[in-house]
C-alpha cells in the first residue's frame, strides 16, 4: 500500500489524484489531521486514517501495511518542524514501511543562505540513517506567483531584489512526478532532482508576462535595504521580509542554477513553463 500525508494539500493532494489513474483505490492510503476533509478520497476507496506530526502514535497507525510512505515536508511555522520531520520518518519506519519519500527542495544543504534547506537537509539525514530505502523529491520552488513577483498585472512592474537563476515549477508537475516515482518498477535511491530543463530569472517571467499580456512588463531591480523597507511598510514583519530575501539572495549567489533531466523524463513531455503557468495553462 502507498500511504501520502498531506493529502488534503495542494500538492500532495494532487498526488494522490494522480495515483489514483495508475493503481486501484484499495491501494491507496491517505494520512491527514482531519479526516472529515479527506471524505472526498474516501468516497473513492481510498483508506483515510488520522495522523499528525506531532503524534507519533497516530502515525503509525496511520501508516500500518504501508509498503511506501509519502512524507509532505511541515509548513507548520509555528512548530519544531525538524522535530516533526524525524516523528514522521521514525514513526514509518516503526511501521514497516519498505521506502519512505519525502518532499525535500532543489538546493538543499546545510550551510546555504537560504534558511529552510538546512531544514531539508537534516531530514534527508535523518532518512539516510533510518535503516530504510529512501527517496528525497527535490522540487524546484513553486506556489504562489502573485508572492513571486508582486502586483505586476496592476503596476506593470515586477519590482523584486536582484536575483538569479532557479527553477519555478508548477506543483501539477510536481505532483504527477511524485506518483510516476511511486508507481516505477525502477526504484529512485536518494535525493532526486525535479527542475525546469533550463533555469529561468524574473526577466524571464517580465518578458513571458509581457508576451501574454500585449503591454510591457518591466522587471525592476530593488535594492535589498529598500525592498525590505518597502515590505515592512505595507505591513509584512521584518523576520518575514528577511526571509523571503534570503531566497533572493541564493539565487543570486548560483544556489539554484543546475537543471536535471530527471522532470522532463517522468513527466514524458516538457514541464509546464513560466509562460503557462503565468496563463494558467493546464
Amino acid at each position: 500500500m502507498i500511504i501520502v500525508t498531506g493529502a488534503t494539500g495542494a500538492l500532495n493532494g494532487a498526488t494522490v489524484d494522480h495515483l489514483l489513474k495508475r493503481v486501484p483505490p484499495a491501494r491507496i492510503g491517505v494520512s491527514v489531521r482531519n479526516p472529515d476533509r479527506a471524505k472526498h478520497l474516501a468516497d473513492r476507496g481510498v483508506r483515510v486514517r488520522q495522523g499528525s506530526y506531532d503524534d507519533a502514535a497516530a502515525l503509525r497507525r496511520s501508516f500500518a501495511g504501508a509498503g511506501q510512505v509519502l512524507l509532505v515536508s511541515s509548513s507548520d511555522i509555528t512548530a519544531d518542524v525538524v522535530t516533526q520531520h524525524r516523528t514522521a520518518i521514525d514513526a514509518a519506519v516503526a511501521a514497516g514501511a519498505q521506502r519512505i519519500l519525502y518532499t525535500s527542495t532543489h538546493g538543499t544543504g546545510f550551510g546555504t543562505p537560504y534558511p529552510p534547506l538546512a531544514i531539508h537537509a537534516a531530514a534527508e539525514q535523518h532518512l539516510a540513517a533510518s535503516g530504510v530505502a529512501w527517496t528525497a523529491l527535490r522540487n524546484g520552488f513553486y506556489g504562489d506567483l502573485r508572492q513571486l513577483l508582486g502586483p505586476w498585472q496592476e503596476t506593470g512592474v515586477i519590482a523584486k531584489p536582484a536575483d538569479g537563476p532557479f527553477s519555478w515549477v508548477d506543483r501539477r508537475d510536481a505532483a504527477e512526478a511524485a506518483a510516476a516515482i511511486l508507481t516505477s518498477d525502477s526504484p529512485f535511491d536518494g535525493p532526486v532532482d525535479l527542475t525546469l530543463p533550463s533555469p529561468v530569472t524574473l526577466e524571464d517571467f517580465a518578458s513571458a508576462a509581457s508576451e501574454l499580456t500585449g503591454r510591457e512588463v518591466r522587471r525592476m531591480v530593488v535594492d535589498d535595504e529598500e525592498w525590505v523597507a518597502d515590505e515592512m511598510a505595507n505591513g509584512v514583519p521584518e523576520a518575514a521580509a528577511r526571509f523571503t530575501l534570503s531566497m533572493f539572495q541564493a539565487t543570486r549567489s548560483g544556489h539554484f542554477a543546475s537543471s536535471d533531466p530527471t522532470l522532463v523524463r517522468l513527466l514524458g513531455r516538457a514541464p509546464r513553463s513560466v509562460a503557462d503557468q503565468l496563463a494558467g495553462r493546464g
